[in-house]
């Protein structure tokens, strides 16, 4: 009997992979390799490091996680995708050799009124329809104008811009919307363009630009809703494993948890599996959402608590405490456990707390 808590047990041969289905999807383009929100919680400077021969920038969301790397020993230009929002960042960027999103004016004032001891590199966010952050089409122009006036900013700057619904099949011409506006405004005003995030990089071949943006398909994941990551020729890089630490009788018409919520409609044996929110496993999985014993699905039954869920091993389980759990990865996709949530995988492998520990194969 040898149980123990949640592991997330990562492959990094499998993230490996991933990388070159993108840069075979795209092999006129060079890859960011996207590795913000700890590498999509896979472990950003571990990932990052079994990723410094293959990927040509890195690319995080904050001014903190780019920190990190650095003082981890990653030496690629790393993209800020949010910018820099202090003069001080600014300046620890240009030293560093982090390369800047520029989404708004007061950032691109900044950069016209703070000396900076080395040339800054410049990607500007174009809005092309996602309507978050970034600058209007009509203002494009006068941007490029003020940037090619700054003697610190490395000249041509750069130009990218977020798809809003190029996972999502049935919106195509959206998507192609976007392309065409942001191509109308960049046309022979900048250097590099970057487009595609992994939905870009699977489903619209014409937009691979000259980078790339792989976020979530290095981790094995599609970000197509109704699919999942092996279907395109990826590996899911996290197993997210836990064990039996109860195997209980159980009698017809009983509940099990909290709130008595699912209530067992025969005789059944009941496993208790040592994971919950406190782990990061979502509170919101309802009872049918499956996990793998002994390479058999079972099911939750009962409220998901923050150390602890039930799954119904059924009336002639022979699982034993200690036996693994897999929550989900290889043979259980984590797309389709988050179709059960109501969620995505993304959310899934982003959420996870400090508790459960990360344990690299290879």
């Amino acid at each position: 009997m040898d149980a123990h808590g949640a592991v997330a047990r990562i492959s990094l041969e499998a993230v490996r992979h991933n990388l070159q289905v993108a840069k075979q999807l795209a092999p006129t383009a060079k890859a960011m390799a996207v590795v913000k929100a700890n590498a999509y919680g896979h472990g950003d400077l571990t990932v990052a490091a079994a990723l410094k021969d293959d990927a040509d920038l890195f690319a995080v969301a904050r001014f903190e996680e780019a920190q990190k790397l650095r003082a981890g020993g990653i030496r690629q230009p790393i993209l800020l995708l949010e910018g820099f929002f202090n003069p001080a960042q600014l300046e620890f960027s240009a030293l560093n050799n982090f390369h800047l999103c520029i989404h708004q004016y007061a950032q691109l004032e900044a950069l016209e009124q703070t000396p900076l001891a080395a040339p800054v590199t410049v990607w500007v966010k174009i809005d092309s329809g996602m309507h978050r952050v970034g600058f209007a089409p009509e203002q494009a122009d006068e941007v490029f104008a003020r940037l090619a006036a700054i003697a610190q900013v490395v000249q041509p700057v750069n130009a990218m811009t977020h798809f809003a619904r190029a996972d999502e099949p049935d919106q195509q011409a959206v998507t192609e919307a976007q392309i065409a506006r942001f191509k109308q405004v960049t046309a022979g005003k900048v250097k590099h363009t970057a487009l595609c995030n992994s939905a870009g990089v699977i489903a619209f071949p014409d937009a691979h630009a000259d980078y790339i943006r792989p976020g979530i398909m290095l981790y094995g994941i599609t970000p197509f809703g109704d699919r999942q990551g092996t279907d395109f020729g990826l590996r899911p890089a996290m197993n997210f494993t836990t064990s039996l630490i109860a195997v209980r009788e159980h009698k017809a018409g009983e509940p099990v948890g909290y709130a008595g919520s699912w209530v067992s409609p025969r005789d059944t044996r009941i496993g208790v599996i040592a994971v919950g929110y406190g782990d990061g496993y979502p509170r919101m999985a309802p009872a049918g959402t499956p996990v793998l014993i002994n390479g058999r699905r079972v099911t939750l039954a009962g409220r998901v608590s923050m150390d602890m869920a039930t799954v119904d091993l059924g009336p002639d389980a022979t699982d034993q405490v200690g036996d693994e759990v897999l929550l989900w990865g290889e043979g259980l996709a984590a797309e389709e456990v988050a179709r059960h949530i109501g969620t995505i995988a993304y959310e899934l492998v982003t959420r996870m707390t400090a508790r459960p520990r990360l344990e690299y194969v290879d």
